[in-house]
């Protein structure tokens, strides 16, 4: 970028935070350093961060090369930062490419792919491991659902464009924090598409809620993020059918998700409180078959927003009033393990943060593997953390393989 030329590394910093639009005590919070800190780093009071804290200062910037931070030559995070799962060539390449129709091809019938669908998001939440279980399924998956969209005629063909958009889902999950970003923008539009083409609100707010979460991820398109959702809530009637009530919630909740990506306090907690009262009118015990939408899950998101807006110590006190345990999925209980563990680290509480970052591996090793907070930390934490968590930090590398 030529616009950066001659410029050090903390005034390379400073631009690209203001370009996001975050203030000093908003970047601080999220790298788990002070307001004051930062202002050094960007004033050249400080030097150069180590590795582990310039990856997260790229991760929360939305950075992909360090040599933009830095001045020096390409350096992408995701070699840092991103694993790849095993199977990540099968199902990218049956994502990337478009089955040919034959002469004589039936399409797989409609009630045969939900079910198949169903039984991946069992997967999906029910084991530890849930890429290493679904990704021998998805490509057959793909094929199966894309060729039944466009065998098949009227009523059938809309029931298999929701399945579809289903899959699609699900390998957006698969492919999440993988270094293959244009694959994950490729399922989430793909997705929002074909629940589209099925004329169902409720599929086209599943999608809305994933792609609105792919663009919070990639720091894009605020405005855009937020309208997506509460545009999309208008299609739904919350008062007519509990399914209707629990995927309006649900985009309440990515509009509040979005919000506090940004530090807007005010607007992030409206929008959490508008799902919380969702979650609560929903039958006792609710939670959607699949979202896991329900009240656990509006009070889990509430680690992240605080955790977001800077917030450690409200973080912990939400988490402390959770029994994460009772959440039915595994991917979601490490998620929100890790994101206390987050809320720690904010607090500099190295001790706290490890055992809660090991807590996140024993509840689903895939999840933890794949998420960027605990790649960063984990190597920040061996550098810093002490002898009393050496052994527990240095394990938890080994088995994340960020020990290079």
């Amino acid at each position: 970028m030529d616009d950066l030329e001659g410029m050090t590394t903390g005034q390379r910093i400073r631009h690209f935070r203001e370009h996001a639009g975050m203030t000093r005590p908003v970047l601080g919070g999220l790298v788990g350093r002070s307001d004051e800190w930062v202002k050094a780093l960007e004033t050249g009071r400080l030097l150069t961060p180590r590795i582990p804290l310039l990856l997260r200062l790229a991760e929360v910037l939305k950075v992909d090369d360090l040599g933009q931070l830095t001045g020096e030559q390409k350096l992408t995070t995701a070699t840092f930062t991103k694993s790849a799962h095993e199977a990540l060539p099968q199902v990218a390449d049956a994502l990337a490419k478009y089955p040919v129709l034959t002469s004589g091809m039936t399409p797989v019938a409609t009630t045969e792919l939900a079910e198949r669908v169903t039984q991946l998001w069992e997967l999906w939440h029910g084991t530890k491991r849930q890429r290493t279980a679904i990704a021998g399924f998805l490509p057959s998956l793909l094929q199966d659902a894309q060729i039944a969209t466009r065998l098949l005629d009227g009523a059938d063909r809309r029931v298999a464009q929701r399945s579809l958009a289903q899959t699609y889902h699900l390998t957006q999950l698969f492919l999440a924090f993988q270094p293959v970003p244009e694959l994950i923008y490729l399922a989430g539009d793909r997705a929002f598409t074909a629940a589209q083409e099925a004329d169902d609100p409720h599929a086209i707010a599943v999608a809305a809620w994933y792609l609105n979460g792919l663009l919070r991820d990639s720091g894009q398109q605020h405005e855009a993020r937020v309208q997506l959702a509460t545009d999309t809530a208008q299609l739904l009637r919350p008062d007519a059918t509990t399914e209707d009530r629990a995927l309006w919630g649900l985009l309440q909740l990515a509009a509040a998700l979005s919000y506090a990506k940004i530090g807007q306090d005010g607007d992030a907690w409206h929008y959490w409180d508008a799902a919380q009262r969702a979650a609560q009118a929903l039958p006792e015990s609710y939670v959607h078959p699949f979202m896991i939408f329900g009240t656990g899950m509006v009070d889990a998101f509430a680690i992240t927003m605080h955790a977001n807006l800077m917030h450690g110590r409200e973080a912990i006190r939400a988490a402390d009033q959770l029994d994460l345990s009772a959440m039915p999925s595994a991917t979601r209980r490490s998620f929100h393990y890790t994101e206390t563990a987050r809320a720690y680290h904010l607090r500099r509480e190295p001790v706290a943060t490890v055992h809660l970052l090991r807590k996140a591996y024993d509840e689903s090793p895939d999840t933890i593997r794949f998420n960027l907070f605990a790649r960063s930390a984990i190597p920040e934490l061996r550098q810093s953390g002490g002898n009393t968590i050496r052994a527990e930090v240095d394990d938890l590398a080994h088995k994340l393989d960020l020990t290079g």
